[in-house]
Formats: structure tokens, C-alpha cells, sequence
């Protein structure tokens, strides 16, 4: 594979060679892992300042997120801006299968010349698809798209997992009385930047408003965080179907964007993730070599005799690493 050749196409904005790359860092193989680390390398050297803004989605069931994107999509794009949109699914971890249906769910946008929508990988573990994520937003940036939605399918960690790698992270709720507001987790709600109830039209638009007044007052009671300005983190009223308050979304995501690069808060955000994203390569190198031969033999019958009982879990992952990594060759835990 030209390398060379690949990053040129995509710093030039080309989609197919965008989708190759994308399925190259997805891929597991170690001919390709090196060449995507290759990628990778010459894309960040020559395309240092081509940074677009990451947008975490997350939303509960029916909210109507597919819709939201779309809608919110071709309204940036209708602005001349370029979109893509990432899915991670922490299911695809466990079934091993990937998200059927982006494109389908959102016709319009797929059309979008300006618009990028690629499926979450099919991948082993859960840190895998971490990692893919990371790599295409990098990649997505390099082609020089402005707004990178990164949209979470499946719930539980991967709300944790979105927000350590977005810019801004957004919770998409439906209408719902005061009982329901109850059932959202404390910790999502301390991640998210913002909120929208969605859905704020028809029979429902006096139920969005109350319930985005009793959001707001919940946020209110949340301790302040030092990277929010006065105001957020805030809840809005917004409807994909009437493509209604999506404007003014945008324009509480730039001004909250914008403080924060003032602040050098954006700056130090990033920093830090690019940290997390280093010490989560390291865990996955481990880990990855210690599931070859020959430690591979030894930690399954080390796991055997810790099933057994026969020796507890520290003393069995001690002696992996002082029998295989030198560096903690006689250093005990």
C-alpha cells in the first residue's frame, strides 16, 4: 500500500480514500497496524492545525437520535460546513458485528456531498472499538472535516468512553415527566455538556418545556465544573422533525467552544486526552502481546490455577510480569 499516496487523497477530501483508512485502522492484523500507525504518523505531521470540533452524542431509546443527526447534519453542511459522523457501539464488542443501517437511517445526509457517515467497527473488545474511534476522528480531521459527531449506540460505558474522546458532549432526551428525570444517571448527566429535549413540538412541546425546566433546575444543583462558563452546563428545547432550535444549539456549542479555547481549557482538554489515548495504546500492546505464545501458555494455566483457588489473582499476574517483562524483574506488587 502507497502510503504517501493515501494521505495525499485524504488530505484532499477524498471520502473513498477516507472510508480505505477507516478500514485499515479498524483492521487487526499487524501488517496493517503498522501501516496504519505509518498513516497515522504522516497525516498528524503534515496536518497539525486541521482540528475539528468533536461532538459526543448520546441519547436514550426512541429519542430520536437518528433524526436529530440528520436534521442537525444538513443544517451544519447547509452552512458550508463539512460533517461526519462516527458510530461506537460497545455491543459490536460482544457480538462481534457492526452497526447495519447508518446510511439508511439518515438518507439525506448520506447524500450530502459534504457529509461522512461510517459505521461503528466490528471488534473483539470493547477498547477496540476506543481505539478505532480515536484513530478515524484523526483521520476525519485530516480530510478536513469541521464537525466530527461521534454518536453512541449502545449505553453504559460507552457514554464514558465518547466524552473522554469529544469536545463537547451532548445528552438527547424525549419528553418525559418529573418520575422518569430520576431514571438518568447521575454520572451522564455530570458529562454532559449540554442537553436537549427533543421532540419539543406537536402534543409534546408543552412536555419538553416542563420537562427542560426541571432539567435545568437538576443541573443547578450539580456541582459547578471548572471548565464550564456561567450558564452551562444548560438544557434546550429542540425538534429534528420541525428542525426546530437546532440554530440556536449550534450557537450555545460555539459559545461554550469558544470560552474554553479563551480559557485554554480546549487546549488543555485535548492535551489530556492525547495522554489517555497514549496510556490506552500501552494497556492494549500489553495486553495483546501477553495473549501470544509463549505467555500466552503460561497465563492459561495460571488462570486455571486461579480458578481453582490454588493462588490469588495479584500473586498470578505478579509472576507474568516479572517472568516476562524485565523491567519488573524482581519487583514484586
Amino acid at each position: 500500500m502507497d502510503i504517501e499516496d493515501l494521505a495525499a487523497r485524504i488530505e484532499a477530501g477524498e471520502r473513498r480514500a477516507l472510508a480505505r483508512a477507516i478500514t485499515l485502522v479498524e483492521s487487526g492484523r499487524a501488517d496493517h497496524r503498522a501501516q496504519a500507525t505509518a498513516l497515522m504518523e504522516r497525516l498528524r505531521g503534515q496536518g497539525r492545525g486541521r482540528e475539528g470540533l468533536r461532538i459526543g452524542l448520546s441519547g436514550t431509546p426512541g429519542v430520536g437520535k437518528s433524526t436529530f443527526i440528520e436534521a442537525f447534519g444538513m443544517m451544519l453542511t447547509g452552512q458550508g460546513l463539512k460533517v461526519a459522523v462516527l458510530a461506537v457501539d460497545p455491543s459490536s464488542a460482544r457480538s462481534g458485528g457492526s452497526i447495519l443501517g447508518d446510511k439508511t437511517r439518515m438518507e439525506r445526509l448520506s447524500r450530502d456531498r459534504n457529509a461522512f457517515i461510517r459505521p461503528s467497527p466490528a471488534q473483539s473488545q470493547l477498547g477496540g472499538v476506543a481505539r478505532r474511534t480515536r484513530e478515524a476522528i484523526g483521520l476525519c480531521e485530516a480530510a478536513g472535516f469541521d464537525v466530527i459527531l461521534i454518536e453512541t449506540v449502545g449505553v453504559g460505558q460507552s457514554e464514558t468512553m465518547v466524552a473522554e474522546m469529544s469536545d463537547l458532549f451532548l445528552l438527547l432526551l424525549a419528553p418525559a415527566g418529573g418520575d422518569e428525570l430520576q431514571g438518568v444517571k447521575r454520572g451522564i448527566m455530570e458529562s454532559a455538556d449540554i442537553i436537549l429535549i427533543n421532540k419539543a413540538d406537536g402534543d409534546l412541546k408543552a412536555t419538553a418545556t416542563r420537562t427542560c425546566a426541571d432539567y435545568a433546575g437538576a443541573l443547578r444543583l450539580l456541582r459547578k465544573r471548572p471548565q464550564d462558563p456561567d450558564g452551562f452546563p444548560k438544557a434546550l428545547t429542540v425538534s429534528a422533525l420541525e428542525e426546530a432550535g437546532l440554530e440556536a444549539a449550534w450557537q450555545e456549542m460555539q459559545a461554550l467552544t469558544d470560552w474554553r479555547r479563551e480559557a485554554g481549557q480546549f487546549a488543555a482538554r485535548r492535551a489530556e486526552q492525547a495522554r489517555h489515548w497514549f496510556e490506552a495504546e500501552v494497556r492494549e500492546g500489553l495486553l495483546s502481546r501477553l495473549r501470544q505464545e509463549p505467555v500466552r501458555g503460561a497465563m492459561e494455566a495460571l488462570a486455571s490455577r486461579v480458578e481453582s483457588g490454588e493462588i490469588v489473582p495479584a500473586r498470578a499476574a505478579d509472576e507474568i510480569l516479572r517472568t516476562y517483562l524485565p523491567a519488573f524483574a524482581g519487583k514484586g506488587t
